[in-house]
C-alpha cells in the first residue's frame, strides 16, 4: 500500500476520520485568505481557438450561516478552554460576520492540524495581511504562544498596481512548533552587495577577508605572545596555541613585513563561507505571471518555496501534510524531497489537477486518491450531491478540460473541452458532453452533433451515467466520422459510459500526436537526484 494519499472532500471530516494522532511530521497549509474573491483557473488554449470561460477553483468568501453556528459551537464545546475562551471572545468584538466565520473554519482545522503533528513536528500556516493578525491570535491560542517560531515574511511579486495605498507584494508565512524538539535545519542565505565587497583580497582565484586575529578580555592562556606578537593587555587570541600554529602552517595567517603575524591577519575565503543565515524576510524567490512551472492555478506558489520549507523542517522520509493542497505544490515538493505526503483539496477540479501534474512530473509514482468516485453507484452519489463537480470530475475520465464554471449561464451543450493534434495544422477539437440524469435519448445525439457543427469541432463525445439506448447508438452511427490526415477514420460521435471508463474497458478514439500535451499544461518531468541551488 502506498504511503502517499490524495483525500477529495471536506478536510475537517477527513483529518478527523483518516489522519492518526501524533503521525505528521510537517504541515503546510495556503488556506483561502478571505479575501472575498472568487479566483479561477485558467486552461491552456492553443493558438488558433478562442480563449474559454474561466473556472472558478473556489471562492474566498466565508459567511455567518448555519455551518459556521455549528462549527463555532464544536470549537466551544471541545476540550481545549484556552481555545474555547479565545474564540468567543473574538465572537464577542467581532460579532457573526464574514471575518468570524472564516476564524471558527481555521480554529476547528487548526486543531486537528495540532493534534496530527508529532511532538518533533511544526507547521507553516500560508496567509495574506487580509486577517492574519486574528490568524495569529488562533494559532497562538492552539499551539501557545511559547510555540511561536517565526512570522517569515515573503514578496511573492515585484510590484502591485494599487493608486490608493502602497502596493501589497508580500504574504505571511507563520511558522510554528508543537513542542522544543521540532525539526529544524537552518538553511544558508546570499551574500548582499554589502557583505561580498568586504572580500577585497584575491590570492589566485580565490577571493578572501581579512579578520580579526584577537577578541576582548584578557586571558592567562591566550594573553599571551606568539611569533612575536601580543594580542594587546586586554585582549585575547581567538585561538589557543595549537590552532593557531595549525592556520599559520596552512597559510591562513597574514604577516606583517618583519614576519610577526597581523592582529587583522585571519584570512577567511569566499569559496569557504556558508553564508549568513536565512532570516525572516524572504525576496529571492518569486515566480513571475509566465513563469514555466505556472500550471493556471490560482494563488499557485513556486515549487522553491515549498523545497526551502520542506528541507528546513524535515527529513527524507518523513510526512508532510498539505490540507488545502490545491494545484498541489506541496505536493510536488514533498516528493521530489523524498518524502512522503497527504495532500486533501475540497474541489474535483484541484484533485484532478495534482494527479495529473504528479504523474507528469514523476511517471514511475504510486499514490492512492480517496473519496473520487470508483464505481458506478459513487458516481450516481457524486451527482446527486453535486452537479457540477461531477461533471467536472467527468470530464477528467477522458483528459477533458471543463467548461465555463457554475456562475457563467448555460454551457451551450458543451461539458468539456479536448484540444489534439494530428498533422501540422492548427489543433483541433473535441466538445465533451457530460450527462448524469436517467433519462437520456437520441435527440442529445443529434443535439451534439449540431454543437460540434457550431463549433467547429472534429469530433464529439457524450459521456453519461445511464447506459445509452439503441436509438442514440444509432443516431451516433448517422453523424458519420472524423478521417484523421493519416487515413484513420474515427466516429464522429463517440458514446462513452461512465462505467465503462471506471472500468476501463472504454475509452475515447481520437489520433493525437501531442499526447494531451494541448489540452493541459504539462509539468516538467522531476530527476530524482537534482538538489535544490538553494540548499546548497
Amino acid at each position: 500500500m502506498s504511503q502517499n494519499q490524495l483525500y477529495y472532500g471536506d478536510n475537517l471530516q477527513i483529518l478527523r476520520e483518516e489522519i492518526r494522532s501524533e503521525s505528521i511530521d510537517l504541515v503546510y497549509l495556503d488556506p483561502p485568505f478571505n479575501s472575498k474573491a472568487s479566483y479561477s483557473l485558467l486552461f491552456k488554449t492553443p493558438k488558433g481557438h478562442k480563449p474559454q470561460a474561466r473556472i472558478t477553483a473556489f471562492e474566498d468568501t466565508w459567511h455567518w450561516g448555519e455551518q459556521a453556528e455549528r462549527e463555532f459551537g464544536e470549537l466551544v464545546r471541545q476540550p481545549d478552554t484556552g481555545v474555547s475562551e479565545m474564540m468567543q471572545s473574538l465572537r464577542r468584538f467581532l460579532g457573526e460576520n464574514d471575518v468570524m466565520a472564516y476564524l471558527t473554519m481555521m480554529a476547528n482545522r487548526l486543531l486537528e492540524l495540532h493534534r496530527v503533528l508529532k511532538p518533533t513536528g511544526s507547521l507553516y500556516l500560508h496567509c495574506d495581511s487580509t486577517a492574519s493578525h486574528y490568524l495569529k491570535i488562533v494559532l497562538d491560542s492552539v499551539f501557545g504562544k511559547l510555540r511561536f517560531l517565526n512570522e517569515i515574511t515573503w514578496k511573492r511579486t515585484t510590484a502591485h498596481n494599487d493608486p490608493k495605498r502602497y502596493g501589497r507584494i508580500a504574504d505571511r508565512i507563520f511558522f510554528y512548533g508543537k513542542t522544543p524538539r521540532k525539526v529544524f535545519h537552518p538553511i544558508g542565505g546570499e551574500y548582499s552587495p554589502e557583505q561580498l565587497a568586504r572580500y577585497k583580497h584575491k590570492e589566485g582565484d580565490r577571493y578572501y577577508r581579512a579578520e580579526n586575529l584577537t577578541a576582548p578580555h584578557f586571558s592567562e592562556t591566550r594573553t599571551v605572545d606568539w611569533r612575536g606578537a601580543h594580542p594587546g593587555a586586554t585582549r585575547q587570541w581567538r585561538f589557543g596555541a595549537d590552532e593557531l600554529e595549525s592556520l599559520y602552517e596552512k597559510g591562513r595567517i597574514l604577516l606583517k613585513k618583519d614576519g610577526t603575524p597581523r592582529k587583522d591577519g585571519l584570512k577567511e575565503y569566499l569559496d569557504e563561507a556558508e553564508g549568513p543565515a536565512l532570516q525572516d524576510i524572504w525576496t529571492d524567490i518569486v515566480m513571475g505571471p509566465t513563469a514555466d512551472e505556472r500550471l493556471g492555478y490560482p494563488t499557485q506558489k513556486p515549487l522553491a518555496l515549498l523545497e526551502r520549507i520542506i528541507h528546513a523542517s524535515s527529513n527524507e522520509g518523513d510526512t508532510v501534510l498539505d490540507p488545502f493542497c490545491g494545484c498541489g505544490t506541496a505536493i510536488h515538493a514533498s516528493e521530489k524531497l523524498k518524502r512522503q505526503w497527504i495532500g486533501i483539496d475540497i474541489t474535483h477540479l484541484a484533485i484532478s489537477l495534482v494527479e495529473k501534474r504528479l504523474n507528469d512530473a514523476f511517471p514511475a509514482i504510486a499514490f492512492e486518491v480517496h473519496g473520487a468516485p470508483k464505481d458506478i453507484e459513487s458516481a450516481r452519489d457524486l451527482f446527486q450531491r453535486d452537479k457540477y463537480e461531477f461533471q467536472w470530475w467527468a470530464d477528467t475520465l477522458v483528459n477533458a478540460q471543463p467548461y465555463k464554471g457554475k456562475k457563467n449561464g448555460a454551457d451551450g451543450g458543451i461539458g468539456g473541452l479536448i484540444y489534439f493534434q494530428d498533422d501540422k495544422t492548427l489543433a483541433k477539437k473535441i466538445v465533451v458532453s457530460v450527462k448524469g440524469g436517467d433519462n437520456v435519448h437520441a435527440e442529445m445525439i443529434r443535439d451534439l452533433g449540431h454543437v460540434v457543427d457550431r463549433e467547429k469541432a472534429s469530433l464529439g463525445l457524450f459521456v453519461t451515467l445511464a447506459e445509452p439506448t439503441r436509438p442514440m447508438k444509432e443516431e451516433a452511427v448517422k453523424c458519420g466520422y472524423y478521417e484523421s490526415p493519416s487515413g484513420a477514420n474515427f466516429p464522429k460521435i463517440q458514446i462513452l459510459t461512465i462505467e465503462g471508463l471506471l472500468n476501463g474497458v472504454e475509452q475515447p478514439r481520437y489520433p493525437d500526436l501531442m499526447r494531451g500535451g494541448l489540452t493541459f499544461k504539462k509539468a516538467e518531468t522531476e530527476l530524482w537526484e537534482e538538489q535544490n541551488e538553494l540548499f546548497r
